[in-house]
């Protein structure tokens, strides 16, 4: 089989599907979104989330090692399974994390409110999540993907569909670079990792007050020009850190008169 082809339907499909389900999380679930209103999620503006798109292909690769270990015992064969796929979509999403962390000063999310993260760039939560999820793939996805890639190589339009999606991908990717070479800028300048979501939740409150129309795929978008958002961003920033730290401060100081009391 085409190993491109083969790595360019599931990256298609699980960055879409990626994208789908990160949306309706951030809409209904997310505490980070008490307001639920609806969130582009991710780096890129379109509907997709590259994350997702490299993590099913690892879930397809991984399952040829999962079928030479499992052994018929269900017992056996489901937590080893789940084990697999958590730590490979562990593995992969702290990967991702780590190099826009270090390459551009992004912190594309933050688990760092979770119990057991790790850098605020994994967690056990997440990793359970992301065992069930694989789980779930290998069983109801993974034996017809092969058939899928066989049926998309002999319907040249679907293919030119997907071809399409990637050369809008391309694009979009290069463009959102370079609005991140100008925060990673601002960010190496003042010393700081910028997380991308609160810097996107921060314009979004921004237009909120001036009125300004508040778009759902360019977030970035506004009338105020990005350095001054970025500035607004890390004084706010500075602002909560010394808020944090009187907190800690006080608490502290709480315990200690307590334990004098006693």
């Amino acid at each position: 089989m085409n190993f491109f082809l083969l790595f360019a339907f599931l990256f298609f499909v699980g960055s879409c599907l990626g994208w789908c389900m990160e949306l309706l999380f951030r809409r209904f679930i997310s505490k980070n979104n008490p307001d639920r209103v609806w969130i582009n999620p991710g780096f890129l503006t379109g509907p997709y989330l590259p994350l997702y798109g490299f993590g099913l292909w690892g879930m397809y690769e991984v399952s040829y090692v999962i079928r030479m270990l499992i052994q018929g015992n269900p017992a056996i064969d489901l937590p080893l399974i789940f084990v697999i796929m958590a730590i490979v979509m562990t593995f992969t999403e702290y990967i991702a994390g780590l190099i826009f962390i270090k390459g551009m000063n992004l912190k594309l999310w933050d688990y760092s409110r979770e119990k057991l993260n790790i850098q605020g760039i994994i967690c056990l939560k997440f990793s359970v999540i992301w065992g069930l999820l694989g789980t779930v793939y290998y069983f109801t996805i993974d034996r017809y993907v092969e058939d899928w890639v066989n049926w998309l190589s002999g319907h040249l339009a679907y293919s030119f569909f997907v071809g399409m999606f990637f050369g809008i991908f391309v694009v979009d990717l290069a463009v959102s670079l370079q609005l991140s070479m100008k925060i990673r800028k601002f960010a190496v300048d003042n010393q700081l990792v910028v997380k991308y979501e609160e810097l996107k939740h921060h314009i979004r409150e921004q237009k909120e007050a001036s009125r300004e129309k508040i778009g759902f795929l360019l977030a970035f978008r506004s009338d105020v020009p990005l350095r001054e958002h970025l500035q607004e961003y890390l004084e706010k920033s500075l602002q909560t850190g010394r808020e944090r730290a009187a907190k800690v401060r006080k608490d502290v100081k709480d315990r200690v008169d307590e334990v004098k009391r006693r």
